[in-house]
């Protein structure tokens, strides 16, 4: 199938069956196609679609973005995940604004914070309507099954033969809706498991098909055993039913968010209390449980210790707060601390 019978076949079915209603496909402007793309890294649209409006509410242009303190665009992130992607908006924000513009060129896209090829290709396309080929994993599964591409596409010899396709078979002309729709094909119909081939547009060419082996394609991901890391989270209820958060550092797992206070051990956060003349009037902890990052699981046991501290020690005050825990709604906190937060307040109240 030549690029221009693949192109119209793709745009043909974009016409009759895309999706024409999603948020950020409304008032399109380079800040929201940025943010979009962002936010749609590894997430599901239907996961987007609310954090999107919501922070379009909140900063409906790049200059409010730009202007607020990275905290309030971590909350609004929060349970999103990937936190580096929020930092790292907040930053080319500010970035972009001091320009004076929003970059309309590859090389001066690729050289902000955050945005790799695939989202500058897809913000030329789309917001400018400029030729640039795109390879998220919707468009790396189509292409690896229409051409029955082995191995896996985080292989650098994998993923260069998936650029090249891409940008074979990237029109001049609508290009905005030739990548929408290449999204839109393996979000919707050229999915990972249960694909329906039968209405794809591309069913006829298509090697995978052809040759019965479509799960085949793209390989996975090499299987490893993930280490696993054990921690102690430390929540810490002063008389004021007030919590201690601390805020992590910038870079790292929830790099920038608020959290609990973090221990090798329940000893040494015990100790940690007494050094700092926190009497410990009550403690228990709480069940242990699992969560799995990108590259480790963490382990961790949460320790509820009630303390009464008359000298409201705060410890590098910037950086470690007392905080009401009504109150926790106005900070950038992730969600399995959240969750924690919240089910403390519950078996107190089951007490």
């Amino acid at each position: 199938m030549n690029p221009s019978v693949f192109q119209q076949n793709i745009l043909d079915w974009f016409d009759r069956h895309g999706r024409k209603d999603l948020p950020w496909q409304k008032d399109i402007t380079p800040y929201r196609v940025w943010l979009s793309e962002t936010m749609l890294q590894q997430t599901q649209v239907a996961t987007v679609i609310g954090y999107f409006n919501a922070f379009t509410e909140r900063f409906p242009d790049i200059e409010s973005l730009a202007q607020t303190p990275v905290d309030d665009v971590l909350h609004l992130w929060s349970g999103l995940g990937y936190y580096a992607r929020a930092r790292n908006l907040h930053k080319t924000a500010q970035l972009v604004v001091e320009k004076g513009r929003f970059p309309d060129t590859l090389d001066e896209l690729v050289a902000l914070p955050g945005i790799g090829l695939s989202t500058a290709g897809a913000i030329l396309s789309i917001a400018f309507k400029k030729s640039h080929p795109i390879l998220d994993g919707n468009v790396k599964r189509v292409l690896a099954r229409f051409k029955a591409v082995p191995g896996w596409p985080g292989n650098s010899s994998v993923s260069k033969e998936l650029w090249l396709l891409s940008a074979h078979y990237t029109p001049q002309d609508r290009v905005a809706d030739y990548t929408q729709a290449m999204m839109d094909l393996g979000a919707t119909l050229c999915t990972r498991s249960r694909p329906a081939c039968h209405a794809c547009p591309l069913k006829d060419n298509c090697l995978a098909r052809l040759t019965d082996n479509i799960a085949a394609f793209p390989a996975p991901k090499p299987a490893k055993s993930l280490p696993v890391k054990h921690r102690v989270f430390l929540l810490l209820r002063d008389s004021l039913n007030r919590i201690l958060l601390e805020k992590r550092p910038p870079a790292g797992i929830w790099g920038g968010l608020w959290s609990l206070p973090e221990f090798d051990s329940i000893e040494t956060a015990v100790d940690w209390c007494s050094e700092r003349n926190m009497p410990i009037i009550n403690q228990k902890p709480m069940a242990a449980r699992r969560h799995t990052f990108s590259h480790y699981h963490l382990d961790f046991t949460t320790l509820i210790i009630e303390t009464d501290n008359p000298t409201n020690i705060v410890m590098e005050a910037s950086q470690t707060v007392w905080y009401k825990a009504g109150q926790t709604h106005n900070l950038g906190i992730a969600a399995p601390i959240k969750l924690l937060l919240q089910q403390s307040t519950i078996e107190d109240n089951d007490d």
